[in-house]
Order: structure tokens, then C-alpha cells, then sequence
């Protein structure tokens, strides 16, 4: 659901996890079933932006210089283990996903319509790890956390991947739409309406964050403009053409958990963004 949404949106996902709890698979199914291309990119120390981003070459038959396409140039894109490259790889691909082009030795490309990251970083491990900084974590709309299955969907999942859906057998899905008709809907989902006092509940809430006990730096105009965003797409998926508060609060923890600097004392003592963020709702009268 909060996958769907951030692609709904227009926005970009950052899925937290420990391993082995499908964020690949799920990233892979998501492109099927939308018909559109693919691409996985396991981020490794000695990546390269021009891993990413593509590169020019001479060719010396023709005697000019070609561009070759990196694997950015694809509907959806898996930034495996974000946070095992150094910044200067991370912020060639947060810029391509901010500015929706790419430069390669001076011409423009622009990428595909849609086009959705979703990167993937393990919080457990932090050895040989470059953590992205508050402002590139900015440019996700929202960051997901997978944790383990309880016991009866984890039983569940072994009797599917016993009963033939491993793995090699995700090229039978079929699509159920196409990239036009998913770039239409999120054009639509920018159609859905919000009103004042949406707005107005918005923006109290976001004020509020930046004088919340434990917060050193609260939630942006950007992060209140991405909540909005959000919040539609819920709407939407919900068949319907107008915002409602429930759809706030439906997204407002993935939404600003990322966006919300804890102060250094909090996060000796347990805090965590969510609880806060659960505080403020509680603060904020919710309008009628």
C-alpha cells in the first residue's frame, strides 16, 4: 500500500529492512505488473556515477561519439543497499531523481514516464557504510519500513514458494496496465482535491513538528507539500476525489519519519521520529 502510494504520487521510496524480507521481489512484481522496464543496481563501494548515469564512447567505425544509457533510463529502479556507495554516486542518482533528466557530457536526457526509485538500505549494519545526509533523504517521499512477517503469513509464503512462485516465476505475472496508463493515473491523483482546512491541518501539524520536545529540525515546507501529495494518492486509491484527514494520518509516518531530526539526547533515550510524529497528531486538533 505505501509502495503503491509513493509511485501513485510521483514520488521515490526508500524501503528500510534487514535482508531476505522480499524488498527485491517486491520491487520486481511492482514492474510486472505495470508493464513497464526494470533495472537493479547493487550499489557497491567503487560504483561509479557513470555506473549509473551511462557514459559517451567513440565509435570508430562511424568516427563519432555514441552515449550508452545506464541502467537509471528504466520505469522502475532498484537502488540495492543505497548506502554502500559514496556520496558522490548517491548524489548523481538523487539528482537524476529530482530533476527527472540526466546529463551525460553535456546533452540532456530525459528518463522515462514513470519513473520511480526505490532504494534499499539495511538499518542494522552500518560497517563500510556511507548514511545518506538529511537533504538527500529529502528527496524520498517516503521511507518504508519491512519488517519480519508475523508467524501465519510467514507459513503462508513458504506454501506459495512451495506451491510454484519462487524466484523464476515472476515472468509469468501479467501486467494489468501499461506506463501510459499509470503515468494518466498519477496525473489524476494531481487532480484530487484538498481543501482550506486540509491545508490548514497540514501546515498546523508541520509547525507544530518544529517545536516538538526532542526535535531539533521539524518537518519542511517540501515535507509538508510531500504529505499533501500523499495524501491524495491515498484518496485516490480509495475512490475518491477529495482529501479527507484520515488520509493524512494514513501516510504522515512514512511521510516525515525521514524528514524529522531528533536531537542527539532523544536518540540516547529511545526516541524514535514515529512516536513523535504520534504526539503531534495528538496535539493538533483534527478539523471537521
Amino acid at each position: 500500500m505505501e509502495l503503491l502510494t509513493a509511485l501513485l504520487a510521483g514520488g521515490h521510496a526508500l524501503i528500510e529492512g534487514v535482508p531476505g524480507t522480499g524488498k527485491t521481489r517486491l520491487a520486481r512484481t511492482l514492474t510486472q505488473l505495470m508493464g513497464g522496464t526494470y533495472q537493479r543496481i547493487q550499489f557497491t563501494p567503487d560504483l561509479m556515477p557513470s555506473d549509473i548515469l551511462g557514459n559517451a564512447y567513440y565509435d570508430m567505425a562511424r568516427g563519432t561519439f555514441e552515449v550508452r544509457e545506464g541502467p537509471v533510463f528504466a520505469n522502475v529502479v532498484l537502488a540495492d543497499e543505497i548506502n554502500r556507495t559514496p556520496p558522490k554516486t548517491q548524489a548523481a542518482l538523487l539528482e537524476a531523481m529530482e530533476e527527472r533528466q540526466v546529463s551525460i557530457y553535456g546533452e540532456s536526457r530525459p528518463l522515462p514516464h514513470p519513473f520511480f526509485v526505490i532504494a534499499t538500505q539495511n538499518p542494522i549494519e552500518y560497517e563500510g557504510t556511507y548514511p545518506l545526509p538529511e537533504a538527500q533523504l529529502d528527496r524520498f517521499l517516503m521511507q518504508i519500513r519491512v519488517d519480519y512477517p508475523d508467524e501465519s503469513a510467514e507459513v503462508e509464503m513458504l506454501q506459495h514458494h512451495r506451491g510454484g512462485m519462487g524466484q523464476e516465476d515472476l515472468p509469468r505475472l501479467a501486467p494489468v496496465l501499461s506506463p501510459r496508463e499509470l503515468y494518466q493515473m498519477m496525473r489524476d491523483v494531481q487532480n484530487v482535491a484538498a481543501s482550506l482546512p486540509v491545508h490548514e491541518y497540514i501546515v498546523q501539524l508541520a509547525r507544530r513538528s518544529r517545536n516538538a520536545e526532542g526535535i531539533s529540525l521539524g518537518a519542511s515546507p517540501r515535507a509538508a507539500t510531500a504529505l499533501l501529495d500523499a495524501a491524495k494518492a491515498v484518496a485516490y486509491i480509495e475512490e475518491r476525489d477529495f482529501v479527507i484527514p484520515d488520509d493524512v494520518h494514513a501516510v504522515i509516518h512514512p511521510v516525515w519519519r525521514h524528514r524529522l531530526l531528533l536531537m542527539p539526547n532523544a536518540e540516547l533515550e529511545g526516541v524514535e521520529a514515529d512516536a513523535v510524529i504520534s504526539r503531534i497528531l495528538e496535539q493538533v486538533e483534527v478539523p471537521r
